[in-house]
């Protein structure tokens, strides 16, 4: 990795406060090349107000900006206090400055003081993260089922029958369901009530307006599983389904909630992006040619920011005891070699001048913190 960027003397980076939002608002869509309406603009708003910002300003112009959620994120045996990072943008006229460099700094050095080992996003360009740190912490895939015919599954779906769930109850339904499949997949973001309403269930797609207002199905009583999905038409061709979210108990409760999806009237094709890579209806899939994989894709990027605290807050399948020796080179105070031994009695990480075992940057150690990635794939 490179050495860390100076930023540009001129620039100077400090909280951006409540009654600039307006200002940040307008900075962010110049930079996306975005006109959104009023009512999605309002609650762009709404989330900057619940996230922590840092500013670039050159004088009084605000000029950049990176803000960050208070996300919690799953990790193997528990969960962690995760940022995730947002609306990072540079104006035009001061791209080459340093100014993202400098936010994430100030972003990193905030996340350290309070605690929070990790930091995460979704990466609109993914060439730029890396360098800052961050790593492949998952990936996912698109899978496209053929439903112009029935769904081919080499396992029997289970057997009782889905019913439609009021979007505005879905939450209350959902959310201890979800929690308890986020907990058993490391890298999941846990979601309050009014993001499952705001973020998951609002009335309209603000990337596809072509599409219906989200539906929820849902199986069993107690609660097996369930699917979050949208439909759009064509006028001169059957439609699509788009999942958007799909979670069950039992490969049996996947295989009836995709034969269901599979079968909605006037549709042709379900997309669903996003899935992770181990999906079980690529292995109950009885026709691959039916259902494919169309891309795969890194999905969250993780950072971690205290790379002491982040090893020793996460479980270990096996009994650890090697010399780590990270390069940081945005937070010299994660690098050098660290003794990390795990077993029984718990987790240590302490510095040594013992020879390393293993010497990894910190955004391959970040890739292969979730368990997506292992060391010797890397080596």
């Amino acid at each position: 990795m490179a050495d860390r960027p100076t930023p540009h003397p001129a620039l100077k980076f400090r909280e951006i406060p409540e009654s600039e939002l307006d200002r940040a608002l307008d900075l962010a869509y110049l930079a996306f090349h975005e006109k959104p309406e009023p009512e999605l603009r309002a609650h762009h708003k709404d989330l900057l107000t619940d996230c922590a910002r840092v500013g670039a300003y050159d004088g009084d112009a605000l000029v950049g900006m990176v803000a960050a959620l208070p996300f919690t994120l799953s990790v193997p045996g528990g969960e962690l206090p995760c940022p995730g990072v947002t609306f990072a943008c540079v104006a035009p006229t001061h791209r080459r400055r340093g100014a993202l460099s400098g936010m994430l700094a100030a972003l990193f050095a905030r996340c350290v003081a309070e605690d929070r080992p990790l930091a995460a996003l979704w990466a609109s360009e993914a060439v730029i993260y890396g360098r800052f740190g961050f790593g492949e912490g998952t990936r996912g895939v698109t899978v496209e089922i053929d439903s112009a015919r029935p769904l081919a599954l080499r396992i029997a779906p289970d057997p009782r029958p889905p019913r439609l769930v009021d979007p505005a109850d879905a939450p209350a339904l959902l959310d201890a369901f979800y929690d308890a499949t986020r907990a058993a997949r490391p890298g999941r973001i846990a979601r309050t009530r009014a993001w499952w309403a705001d973020e998951w269930l609002p009335e309209k797609d603000e990337e596809d307006t072509a599409y219906s207002p989200p539906r929820v199905v849902a199986l069993g009583e107690p609660l097996a599983g369930y699917a979050v999905y949208r439909t759009k038409r064509d006028a001169d061709a059957p439609g699509t389904v788009r999942v958007d979210d799909l979670e069950a108990d039992s490969p049996a409760v996947a295989a009836a909630l995709w034969q269901y999806l599979a079968s909605i009237d006037l549709t042709a094709k379900v997309r669903a992006w996003g899935r992770p890579l181990d999906d079980p209806l690529l292995l109950f899939a009885a026709d691959r040619d039916q259902v494919r994989v169309t891309s795969e894709f890194p999905a969250l990027w993780l950072r971690l920011v205290d790379v002491r605290a982040a090893l020793q807050h996460r479980s270990w399948a096996a009994p650890v005891d090697l010399v780590l020796n990270v390069h940081d080179a945005h937070l010299p105070a994660n690098s050098g070699p660290h003794r990390l031994t795990s077993g029984p009695t718990g987790t240590t990480y302490t510095p040594t001048h013992e020879p390393p075992d293993l010497s990894v940057d910190v955004r391959d150690l970040a890739a292969c913190y979730l368990g997506g990635t292992t060391a010797t794939s890397l080596v």
